[in-house]
C-alpha cells in the first residue's frame, strides 16, 4: 500500500476535528450516488421501452428483409434470390409486394398501404397472435380476395371485423397520366372482402395503415407480374441473425439490402436513441453538479489538515506525495459514490421488474403494459460507472493541485 493512499484511506474514514467535514463528505458520496443511480434506472427503462417496441413489432416484422438498393420492385426470380431459397439456415421464405391504394367503402375513402403476402405469411410471424374476431387468417378463397384491416384503420371506415360489403380498392395504372374528367378510367380497381377477422399490432403505423391480402391481388392490382417489394425470411431456431445477414450480403451483392428488425424500424429505434443520448447528456450534468460537492469537502479538509501537511513535510514527504494524498481522497469519494449508486439504481430496476411499483394508471388494461418496463444493459452500466469515473476524476484534479499549493506550504 503506497504511503498517500494510506493516509488518504486514514483521512477518508476518520473522523476531523471539525464534524462539518464529514458530514459534506457524507453528502458528496450521496449525491454522487444518486446520480448514478438515477443514470442507471433513467437509461435502463429507456431499454425497456425500446425492447417493448421491439417486441410489438416482431409480430409484424421478419427476423430478416431483402429489399433492393434503389426502387421499390424487384423480380421475383432474380438469380441472388433465388439462391437464398436453398440457403440452410433459412426457414420460412415468403414474397411480399406492397404500395399504396385507395380504399372506398360506404361513402368513407383513406389512403391506405396495401401488402400483398404468400399463404406462409403465418408461419413468418406470429399473426394469431394480433389477429381479434370471429374469423381466421384467409387470404382467398376460389375467386374471393380477402383482405385483412388494421384495428385503427376499421375504425376509420366505421367498420366491424366482420364487414359483408366489398371494400373498393384503387391504384392508379401504370405509365398512364391522371383523366381528370373521369379519374376513375385511369385506375385500377378491385374488391376486398372480409375473412371476419382484423389485427392490431399496437403501433400506429401498421393499424392505421396497412391491409394485408394475397400477393396475387396485389400484382394485378398495381400491375406488377413477377415482381416482389421485399422478401420477407425467418430463420431456423438457433442461427445467429448477425452471421446470417453477413452471409447474405454477400450473397447477393449491393443491388440488395438485408434488413433486421431494427433496421426495418430505424426512424423509431433511432428517435429513441436520441432521446437516451440526451437523458444520459443531462444526468452526466447533474452528475458533475454533485461533484462540486466533492470539491468543497477536499478543500475543508486541506485547510483543516494543514498542520499534518506540514509534519508529513518535515518527515521527508514532497509536494506531489501531499497532492496526492487528497487527489486520492477526492478519487475515493468518486469511486464510493459510483458502486453505491449502481448498487442502489441496479436493486431499484430489479424491485420495478419483479413488482412494477412504478405503474402508468390505477386500473389494469388501460395501456399496452401496466408498469414502466426496465431492461439492465451490462454495457450501460460500464458506460456509467466510466463515465462517473471520468467526471469525478476531472472535478477535483485542478482545484486539489491549486488549494493544496496553497494551504500546505509552510
Amino acid at each position: 500500500m503506497s504511503f498517500p493512499f494510506y493516509i488518504a484511506k486514514r483521512y477518508l474514514l476518520s473522523k476531523k476535528s471539525h464534524h462539518a467535514i464529514n458530514i459534506i463528505s457524507g453528502v458528496s458520496v450521496c449525491g454522487v450516488a444518486i446520480a448514478t443511480a438515477a443514470l442507471v434506472c433513467i437509461l435502463s427503462v429507456f431499454n425497456g421501452f425500446q425492447d417493448m417496441v421491439a417486441g410489438l413489432f416482431t409480430a409484424f416484422d421478419p427476423e430478416l428483409k431483402v429489399v433492393p438498393t434503389e426502387g421499390k420492385f424487384m423480380p421475383a426470380d432474380a438469380k441472388e434470390l433465388e439462391a437464398l431459397r436453398s440457403d440452410p439456415n433459412i426457414a420460412v421464405y415468403t414474397e411480399t409486394l406492397e404500395d399504396n391504394a385507395l380504399l372506398i367503402i360506404n361513402n368513407r375513402q383513406t389512403m391506405v398501404t396495401v401488402k400483398g403476402v404468400e399463404d406462409n405469411f403465418e408461419e413468418l410471424v406470429n399473426i394469431d397472435g394480433i389477429l381479434f374476431g370471429e374469423g381466421v387468417f384467409e387470404l382467398h378463397a376460389d375467386v374471393i380476395d380477402y383482405g385483412i384491416l388494421g384495428s385503427n384503420l376499421l375504425l376509420q371506415l366505421g367498420l366491424p371485423a366482420n364487414f359483408s360489403s366489398a371494400i373498393q380498392v384503387y391504384a392508379p395504372r401504370k405509365g398512364e397520366k391522371l383523366d381528370l374528367t373521369d379519374p376513375r378510367e385511369s385506375l385500377n380497381q378491385d374488391e376486398l372482402y372480409s375473412p371476419k377477422v382484423g389485427f392490431m399490432v399496437k403501433q400506429n403505423k401498421y393499424d392505421s395503415n396497412y391491409v394485408i391480402t394475397n400477393i396475387g391481388f396485389t400484382r394485378r392490382l398495381f400491375e406488377q407480374q413477377g415482381m416482389v417489394s421485399a422478401v420477407e425470411l425467418k430463420l431456423n431456431e438457433g442461427v445467429d441473425v448477425s452471421a446470417a445477414k453477413s452471409q447474405m450480403k454477400k450473397t447477393l451483392g449491393e443491388k440488395y439490402r438485408v434488413l433486421d428488425r431494427y433496421e426495418q424500424q430505424e426512424d423509431t429505434f433511432k428517435i429513441m436513441q436520441i432521446e437516451k443520448l440526451i437523458s444520459y447528456i443531462f444526468l452526466t450534468f447533474i452528475l458533475m453538479i454533485a461533484c462540486f460537492n466533492i470539491i468543497g469537502s477536499l478543500s475543508m479538509l486541506i485547510i483543516d489538515k494543514k498542520q499534518d501537511a506540514i509534519t508529513l513535510r518535515n518527515l521527508g514527504a514532497n509536494d506531489k506525495q501531499i497532492s496526492s494524498i487528497f487527489m486520492i481522497e477526492g478519487r475515493m469519494i468518486c469511486l464510493l459514490g459510483a458502486v453505491i449508486g449502481i448498487a442502489i439504481g441496479l436493486t431499484l430496476c430489479f424491485l420495478q421488474q419483479e413488482y412494477g411499483l412504478i405503474r402508468f394508471g390505477n386500473s389494469e388494461g388501460s395501456y399496452i403494459i401496466d408498469a414502466y418496463p426496465v431492461s439492465v444493459h451490462a454495457m450501460d452500466i460500464v458506460v456509467i460507472f466510466l463515465t462517473v469515473i471520468a467526471v469525478g476524476f476531472l472535478s477535483v484534479w485542478y482545484p486539489v493541485r491549486h488549494l493544496s499549493k496553497k494551504y500546505t506550504k509552510t
